[in-house]
């Protein structure tokens, strides 16, 4: 312990000394939504926790504070780099001190188990090493600028299907090197200050209930030592999680905590010396953040400033994954395009106009700007070179009010006087806790207005419609179009009901650039009975919906007159979002129908594909490239822009298995029977998982092309220590990712035929050669013995694949164990 260190202990414990019963168990329980309340006395001031993982909200869900947008994790794991992973994480922490965050509610390290998992674009990968890899850069990086970080969700939390009830049965070995393993490592590399406990049970137990994995495991046996914050309404028991070992129950005043557990502390339920253990804990973060005066910051002097948007794109760029660069007429590589003066662009596609540059769900954030593929191409094609077709439209479904809109939200008493109002970034309205207007107070608020103007793109039919429970009266252009009532329907998850299925309440015909007036307004009803107040609803559009066949026919012909065509195909958030899973891996609408059509006609067509998760392109080998952006923050269209014309190469791997067709996958089952959901599987998830079965996937685990080649020359292993020269023989500079997978030569067949050991990125010039060195962790040679509860080192003979995929291996050697 340094000087340091035990400066804050001693201030924690001089602070906790001071506290009586309420203050210290009021100090457990949120006073608001995001923060924990100050205690003057003790010199503690209120603790402000905030969303991520790609930006840093704040503590309201609003743009009139902006943020940086990174891309999803799953673009940030597919470059396959923790020191980039730990710049973004600076960045982050220097948007949440601009911000008065303390506290970042990321990373989310729960694995790629099925490629159905709806909030897989939240998570980094289906593999523990390389999940636990980037973890432990982006949690160093924030914590770098003096941000705590709280690592979730502990632990299997790998679908959103009954979240809140599900009993995850996975088997101890199971656990331990799939799901607990990244955790561990991050806890061990990285020291973050923060973890955070899940909704699900495991193994029969809720996780902020549990005691084995919280005491025993997470802090006796790693030596964690920082704090465990409920998910938010996930803790149900006052005794049971504070002897389960949870120090914090989100959001407040409404908890399990605060007077209510020190009740149970006098009733004799639970022991003082629980409640003083978990309040050190909450110093403890205190003290590290700054926010316990006579303790010293662990950091007083922040890294150097970082540029947002450059970061943002240059992560984008680093995170595609090339996955398809085929020869076209000429015999040149589809990509980079060809730029010779004359050459033309058919952009098409309805997501390069407006793209998804992120996930929905809690990790929204409102960036203050998005360049699309639209902007990023046409800010450097030459003039006249680039035309635009819709081509297939992802959304069939009204979606929150957007492109055109300029709204704001009234608040307003039962009186109609206006109490509060607000900018909105979409028709979208999400106020929890007291994130309201100023002057606006779920107590006096009997009405909010969405009100603005909606300047048409297209003339036609426009389809306007609502989101969200309770009374509504819709009006256009001064006309009133519908008025009723939306009432629960059979949704278990609140996010399913707020992000769940749309309701079209009128159609009325626009003229194109002819601006109107719209207003939804929303009879607010009394919250005070539930747990959490909140208040969520949208205000929905659809633009007029032209015929789709008509549509492919534009973009074919105008595919058919460009020298090379590019088709943007994306998902929505009705396919990736929180609260639901997927239910297939099928790009929506009739995208998969323009891809062919568009390919036939253009022996030159690139597919750019906009998706933070796997999806089934049928058409893959039938187009010149695929190039996978996932969700690319902010800046995307400027990155892509980059990575076509050959500025910049594309530098991602592989962070996951795409299947060739949903029925390939490993896992396809993350719907609970009978509120079980078993991991069946064991360890065999992923690539380990396709080897097991001799399946094809459409691109394995670790691969991805970049601008030029490599010649992997020599592989020397000694001790724990891989050594791999590799020489760039191609004509340009790049980078590789150099994979190095083990695998038994004795049969074996209590452990998969091969497993990810290690890996390290490296760049050269044309013809420069470079070594790529890379530690062989201990662990890689262990397996969890269940009947002795403990690790078990297992000797003999392994093959060491240095490889640039998995099952691309290029040079082997025999390393004895």
């Amino acid at each position: 312990m340094t000087d340091a260190d035990q400066a804050r202990e001693d201030a924690v414990e001089a602070a906790l000394d001071k506290l009586d019963l309420d203050t210290k168990t009021r100090l457990l329980a949120g006073q608001d939504m995001w923060s924990l309340p100050a205690v003057p006395g003790i010199g503690l001031a209120s603790l402000v926790m905030s969303d991520g993982p790609i930006g840093v909200r704040g503590v309201r869900w609003t743009a009139d504070d902006p943020s940086i947008a990174l891309p999803s994790p799953t673009a940030l794991a597919a470059a396959w780099d923790p020191a980039l992973a730990r710049r973004a994480g600076r960045l982050l922490a220097q948007e949440a001190r601009r911000k008065g965050v303390h506290v970042l509610l990321a990373p989310t390290v729960n694995l790629h188990r099925s490629p159905l998992g709806g909030r897989h674009f939240e998570c980094y990968s289906e593999d523990p090493y390389l999940t636990g890899a980037i973890g432990s850069g982006y949690v160093s990086g924030v914590q770098d600028g003096g941000v705590a970080t709280t690592v979730k969700h502990f632990v299997g939390n790998d679908a959103e299907t009954d979240r809140f009830t599900v009993d995850n049965v996975i088997a101890p070995r199971t656990l331990r090197e799939l799901y607990l393993a990244p955790f561990e490592a991050i806890v061990k590399n990285a020291r973050p200050w923060g973890i955070m406990t899940a909704y699900n049970q495991v193994n029969g137990t809720s996780m902020t209930e549990h005691r084995h994995l919280v005491n025993d495991v997470l802090r006796a046996e790693w030596g964690f030592d920082g704090y465990n914050v409920s998910d938010w309404m996930a803790a149900r028991s006052t005794a049971g999680a504070l002897l389960g070992g949870l120090d914090v129950a989100m959001p407040g005043p409404r908890t399990v905590y605060g007077s209510a557990l020190a009740e149970a502390v006098r009733a004799g339920e639970v022991p003082q010396e629980a409640v003083d253990g978990a309040v050190r804990n909450v110093l403890r973060l205190a003290a590290r953040v700054g926010a316990l005066e006579g303790a010293p910051a662990v950091v007083t002097d922040p890294p150097a400033g970082i540029d947002g948007k450059a970061l943002a794109r240059e992560i984008a760029a680093r995170g595609f994954v090339l996955v398809r660069n085929g020869a076209v007429p000429g015999g040149r590589p589809a990509l980079p395009l060809d730029t010779a003066p004359g050459r033309t662009v058919a952009l098409i596609g309805a997501a390069a106009r407006d793209a998804r540059v992120l996930g929905g769900g809690s990790a929204t954030v409102f960036p203050e700007r998005v360049v699309s593929p639209l902007d990023g191409l046409g800010a450097v094609l030459p003039a006249g070179s680039l035309t635009f077709s819709v081509g297939a439209d992802p959304s069939e479904e009204l979606v929150p009010a957007d492109k055109g809109f300029e709204l704001r939200a009234i608040c307003r008493d039962a009186s109609g006087a206006v109490l509060g109002e607000g900018s909105l970034p979409s028709g979208q309205v999400q106020w929890i806790g007291e994130d309201l207007p100023a002057g606006a107070t779920y107590e006096t608020m009997a009405s909010i207005e969405v009100t603005g103007t909606f300047l048409p793109r297209e003339s036609g039919d426009h389809a306007f419609g609502t989101r969200g429970l309770g009374a509504f009266t819709l009006a256009v252009d001064g006309r009133t179009l519908w008025e009723g009532v939306q009432r629960m329907g059979e949704e278990a998850d609140p996010f399913e009901a707020f992000f769940g299925a749309p309701s079209e309440r009128a159609r009325t015909t626009l003229t194109e650039g002819e601006p109107v007036e719209v207003s939804l307004t929303f009879q607010v009803p009394d919250v005070s009975a539930l747990p959490l107040k909140a208040i969520m609803f949208s205000l929905l559009h659809l633009g007029p919906r032209r015929e789709a066949e008509e549509l492919i026919a534009e973009a074919v012909e105008a595919a058919r007159a460009a020298d090379t065509a590019v088709v943007v195909v994306a998902t929505t958030e009705r396919v990736e979002s929180e609260g639901f899973d997927r239910k297939d891996l099928r790009l929506p609408g009739r995208q998969d129908d323009l891809v062919r059509a568009v390919a036939a006609v253009n022996p030159n067509t690139v597919v750019v594909v906009n998706a933070g998760s796997p999806v089934e392109l049928p058409w893959r080998d039938d187009v010149a490239a695929v190039l996978l952006a996932w969700f690319p923050g902010q800046e995307g269209g400027a990155a892509l822009a980059d990575v076509l014309l050959g500025e910049t190469e594309p530098g991602g791997r592989m962070p996951t298995t795409w299947p060739a067709a949903f029925a390939d996958a490993p896992v396809t089952e993350v719907v609970p029977a009978g509120g079980r959901l078993e991991y069946r599987e064991g360890l065999l998830i992923g690539h380990r998982a396709y080897e097991a079965r001799g399946v094809a996937p459409a691109y394995p685990f670790g691969h991805g092309l970049g601008y030029t080649e490599w010649a992997y020359e020599s592989l020397e292993v000694t001790g724990s220590v891989a050594r791999v020269r590799l020489t760039n023989t191609g004509a340009r500079p790049g980078r590789e990712v150099v994979q190095v997978y083990l695998a038994p030569l004795a049969d074996d067949a209590e452990r998969p035929a091969s497993w990810l050991a290690g890996f390290a990125p490296v760049a050269a010039g044309p013809g420069e050669s470079v070594e790529a060195e890379i530690t062989l962790p201990g662990r890689a040679f262990e397996v969890w013995d269940e009947t002795a509860g403990s690790w078990r080192r297992v000797g003999g003979d392994y093959e060491v694949r240095a490889s640039h995929a998995h099952g691309d291996t290029r040079l082997t050697a025999t390393l004895q164990v």
